[in-house]
């Protein structure tokens, strides 16, 4: 019986962004943050209990990245599609000429990210490179960058988010670079840790300081700093890799 319970989990991180869409596609994107978060949890929890289980299976294999386009691709594209159309089109007293071209490209726009998200796991799934570091930027950061504007205003009521959130073109700026950066080649930090020596580690330490010096500093306002800082140690850490030879 040990063996379905990874795939049972997976099971729930694929449900829970199925009501993350709905919540999103009703306009609460506030509930289908949260429901993301749940999502990311389960997406942990899966691969550890297969781990400590050791209940592989090619099937579970498959339906974890199903379950992460649905969750980490197609809900958090819903959120951004539900804001931009909320900004252009919902608070008009009525619609222009230009407001319903612009409402009409919309879910184009937004397409990208799950289109991204699913060409991004399956070069994941075949790409033997990325056992112990990443290429590109994982789905369930994308699925974070969004989430954190959303909880980022809701707890904090930061201003600097909520210009961003009430910024059509920013948040079509950030839909298109968000998709592009998950296909593309930078390398990012795995945050698997296999020992706790220093050496070898120094990108996953160096972003825990970071991350906890921002929250310090900034507290509920850095939440949105997360993946940037993220991405920022992975690159810092490259300088401690040695080249390779030959």
């Amino acid at each position: 019986m040990t063996k379905f319970i990874p795939n049972t989990i997976t099971s729930l991180n694929l449900a829970a962004g199925f009501f993350a869409i709905i919540y999103a596609a009703g306009g609460d994107p506030v509930t289908a943050s949260w429901l993301i978060l749940a999502a990311m949890v389960f997406d942990f929890l899966d691969g550890f209990s297969a781990r400590a289980l050791k209940a592989y299976s090619d099937i579970g294999k498959e339906l974890d990245s199903l379950a992460d386009i649905v969750s980490f691709g197609v809900a958090p594209a819903v959120i951004i599609y539900q804001q931009i159309y909320s900004l252009t089109v919902l608070e008009s007293s009525g619609l222009s000429i230009a407001e319903s071209s612009g409402a009409g490209i919309l879910p184009f726009i937004a397409a990208i990210m799950p289109v991204c998200a699913a060409l991004r796991l399956a070069v994941f799934n075949l790409d033997t490179t990325q056992t112990t570091s990443f290429r590109g930027l994982p789905t369930p950061a994308n699925a974070l960058v969004v989430v954190s504007l959303i909880l980022s205003e809701y707890l904090s009521g930061s201003k600097a988010v909520s210009y961003i959130n009430s910024s059509p073109v920013i948040l079509v700026i950030l839909t298109l670079v968000l998709s592009l950066f998950m296909v593309s080649r930078v390398p990012l930090l795995s945050l698997k840790f296999h020992d706790l020596k220093l050496k070898g580690n120094e990108g996953r330490f160096l972003l825990a300081g970071m991350i906890v010096v921002s929250f310090a500093v900034l507290r509920l306002n850095a939440i949105p700093l997360v993946i940037p800082v993220y991405i920022a140690a992975s690159l810092i850490s490259l300088l401690f890799k040695k080249p390779a030879v030959g």
